[in-house]
């Protein structure tokens, strides 16, 4: 936006250092928000001036790089929270972090090509490639995090710079090379810790979080970057492979695969007894002080990012089910609200809130469907589904746990089936003189589930660990004696329950 205004060097208002550390003395700091719109632009209209001698160009990114530190600190903070923003307001952060860190991004890179390219001056910046490439990495780092959690693809010349990055440090061997970051952090960093950071995180499939577990897994990551090993040979402790030569993502490891110079191998097992004691510390409900997660998070919601941050690196998630090639149609109900409202605990589900899905493949615990990204936005991880098969009396139930937004306006979602048969039951607590029911769904057990008991889903709040409960299935009566809960999604839990048919029940306690 800016550098449309102005056109010669001289013209340029930060063509001294003097006057551009004014302008930035000059930002709103009350207002984080219109200071980041404002350095944005400044990032903007000065990487794209060629006009600049390259470090000149490079002490003003790192200036306005260093003033935008605090702002996005705080912005990040209001961004990742436990309780759900406004429309405006997600959308209102995700745009101005988004776009900082793009330009930030664009901003170092656009220096390394001119060093790379033997630019007039640009054996100036030798000793400060260390640094550049280290900030252009967490910046791209932190990029990719923004288009993350809106399930965007990611587009592949990321990898193609993030490789030619690698290269150059590990050929001009600075790849090791100590730096401070920024003012504000103490800790040291390198190159190679900044490249694995980036690997280590992304390559842990960060299409099956939620956008708040994708923060807590990459502060995680950031916080045991220095166990991250990256190797130019495989090993037993090799979780990811990435081509340096290639526009592809890191990839699984697949020791059939044909090795070449350029490959790099990515190791977390050192990190392994680090996630291990932290969930000790966290199954106490209680968060570290010294983990630094960028906000105030229950221990609960941290202990769920890194459990799966240490199951990911210790059981590689592996297909139970071969799925097979298909093109049918399923209708969908979408969140567990819907689906018990509509079902007048009977699942006659209203016209109105059902939708069609076309699954692309299906196994017997799963299917990948791909929607039109228009009407279909609000879908996300975690998020509970009725869905009914073509020629299928009843309705069963699954939960989103793939989200990936396609290149052509598509939604590429991942679901789990949970159960193939569901029916609406309304639950009351056993004793105490409380009448108050509760409207629950009874998931049919699967061939070979034990009939002793039964999972329900169920509000969070009305699940009571210390009371049973009551209800009528096919004109039985039951008492439901609970296990614990399996699992939690967004708008509900997923409960085990004993299941003592009533007439037993009372014979047992005569």
């Amino acid at each position: 936006m800016l550098a449309k205004l102005f056109g010669k060097k001289s013209d340029h208002p930060m063509s001294d250092l003097k006057s551009a550390q004014g302008l930035l003395d000059e930002l709103p700091n009350n207002d984080d928000y219109k200071s980041l719109m404002e350095l944005t632009d400044w990032m903007e209209s000065v990487t794209s001036n060629t006009e600049f001698k390259v470090d000149h160009q490079l002490a003003l990114i790192s200036m306005i790089d260093e003033a935008a530190y605090v702002h996005t600190r705080k912005l990040t903070r209001e961004y990742f929270v436990e309780h759900e923003l406004s429309q405006f307001q997600e959308n209102r952060l995700w745009l101005v972090l988004g776009n900082w860190y793009r330009r930030a991004r664009e901003g170092y890179y656009t220096v390394f090509s001119r060093y790379g390219e033997g630019d007039k001056n640009a054996s100036a910046l030798k000793a400060k490639l260390p640094l550049l490439v280290a900030r252009g990495l967490r910046a791209m780092t932190l990029e990719l995090k923004f288009c993350c959690v809106r399930y965007a693809a990611i587009d592949r010349n990321h990898w193609t710079m993030l490789g030619l990055m690698y290269k150059h440090a590990e050929r001009e061997q600075y790849l090791d090379t100590p730096v401070a970051l920024y003012p504000a952090l103490p800790q040291q960093t390198t190159v190679k810790l900044e490249a694995g950071h980036l690997l280590a995180w992304y390559g842990c499939g960060v299409s099956s979080l939620t956008p708040l577990s994708m923060h807590i897994t990459e502060r995680v990551v950031a916080q045991y970057y220095a166990t991250v090993s990256v190797h130019s040979q495989p090993s037993v402790h090799s979780l990811f492979g990435f081509d340096l030569n290639a526009a592809i993502a890191p990839r699984r490891v697949n020791v059939d695969a044909t090795l070449h110079p350029y490959m790099r191998f990515v190791g977390l097992a050192d990190m392994v007894p680090h996630l291990e004691k932290l969930l000790k510390v966290l199954e106490k409900n209680i968060v570290p002080d010294d983990l630094i997660l960028g906000g105030d998070y229950e221990a609960d919601a941290v202990r769920q990012a890194v459990q799966y941050l240490h199951d990911f690196i210790t059981t590689l998630p592996q297909r139970r089910m071969p799925r097979r090639q298909t093109n049918i149609n399923i209708k969908v109900v979408s969140g567990y609200n819907k689906i018990v409202d509509t079902t007048d605990v009977g699942l006659d589900f209203n016209a109105d809130t059902v939708a069609d899905w076309q699954i692309q493949d299906i196994s017997a615990i799963g299917f990948h469907a791909v929607l039109p990204e228009v009407g279909n936005r609000e879908v996300s991880i975690g998020q509970l589904l009725g869905i009914q098969a073509e020629g299928v009396g009843h309705w069963g139930v699954a939960v989103i746990r793939r989200l990936m937004r396609g290149e052509n306006h598509q939604v590429h979602v991942g679901a789990e089936i949970i159960s193939n048969q569901i029916l609406g039951v309304a639950l009351q607590v056993k004793g105490g003189g409380n009448s108050t029911q509760h409207l629950a769904l009874w998931l049919y057990p699967k061939a070979g589930e034990s009939v002793t008991e039964i999972s329900l889903l169920m509000k969070s709040e009305a699940y009571q660990a210390n009371c049973s409960y009551q209800t009528e299935v096919a004109g039985k009566c039951y008492v439901l004696l609970p296990i614990g809960v399996l699992q939690k999604n967004i708008d509900c839990d997923l409960v085990r329950f004993r299941l003592v048919e009533q007439q037993a029940a009372e014979e047992n306690e005569e």
